[in-house]
């Protein structure tokens, strides 16, 4: 049996469309938050079971019977929650439920010592995973390509990106890290401990995608540097909380000193397939919305 966990987000919904093709269905449960938002994932036969991190008591249920269950990494932190607490209960709930593998959506730049804080969690976390007596795999994803739609969708509008000095990224789509993250679930002796980076084969500055942008278009996308200052000021005025905003400012400090700039063939070995580009995210973004 594999448990994953999340189902109901963008990832997690995912990861169980593509972990359904390679095995049984009887084969997979899901654990979400509220399960009244999994009912499509009931009509095709997939268990579904209350589990909350924040509620470390129905963890238990939600994780009984699986050999490995996939944790989708929490945003706590970006509201004022407490993400490790979360992890850690999920980690204890998996051994006492006597789970044998964990596998973790982590990420490519984890490290004790980033400039941007989600990373700070994820190295945290490999340590519990590490000290837990449980095999487990952290899955090192490359950044979200769909975090770069976001922050460019208002420039998309007014024609002018503003943000701080940035760095390259390999920009990765969801997608393409579900299938890779199916792939290691259904094939258990791959990958124990951390991967090599699951990226897309190219990584990009917001220059460069302000210009594919531009491209698409058919009009101009200007790049505008702006200071941190600056940027946190507007954050703060539209309400962000205070960690949002530093995990938004981490995002420009972090890409300047590299931490997200490599480029690995492992995703594209994992898909059998080059993975999807970033003018191709671009593309559909523009033509969906």
């Amino acid at each position: 049996m594999i448990v994953v966990t999340g189902a109901t987000g963008q990832l997690g919904r995912l990861i169980v469309e593509s972990l359904v093709t390679r095995v049984p269905v009887d084969r997979v449960a899901v654990s979400v938050r509220d399960v009244g938002k999994a009912q499509e994932l009931a009509a095709r036969g997939i268990q579904v079971r209350r589990g909350d991190f924040a509620d470390p008591a129905s963890l238990a249920q939600a994780f009984e019977g699986a050999s490995q269950v996939l944790l989708v990494s929490s945003n706590a932190r970006a509201y004022g929650g407490d993400t490790l607490a979360q992890h850690r209960a999920a980690i204890d709930a998996a051994r006492s439920a006597g789970v044998r593998r964990i596998v973790y959506t982590s990420h490519m730049a984890a490290s004790r010592s980033s400039a941007f804080p989600p990373m700070l969690d994820h190295a945290e976390t490999e340590q519990l995973l590490s000290d837990s007596g449980l095999r487990w795999t952290a899955l090192r994803n490359g950044f979200y390509a769909s975090s770069a739609m976001l922050l460019l969708a208002k420039g998309r509008e007014t024609g002018v990106f503003e943000a701080p000095a940035d760095g390259k990224v390999s920009w990765t789509t969801h997608a393409d890290l579900a299938e890779a993250a199916a792939v290691i679930l259904a094939n258990e002796g791959q990958y124990d401990g951390p991967t090599p980076p699951l990226t897309a084969a190219q990584a990009f500055d917001f220059e460069e995608l302000c210009g594919m942008a531009s491209s698409v278009l058919g009009r101009p996308l200007r790049r505008s540097t702006v200071s941190e200052d600056e940027l946190r000021a507007k954050l703060q005025a539209s309400g962000m909380p205070a960690p949002g905003v530093d995990i938004s400012l981490g995002l420009y400090r972090a890409s300047r000193a590299g931490e997200f700039a490599a480029v690995d063939p492992t995703l594209r070995k994992l898909l059998g397939r080059t993975p999807t580009g970033m003018r191709e995210v671009i593309a559909n973004a523009i033509t969906t919305t």
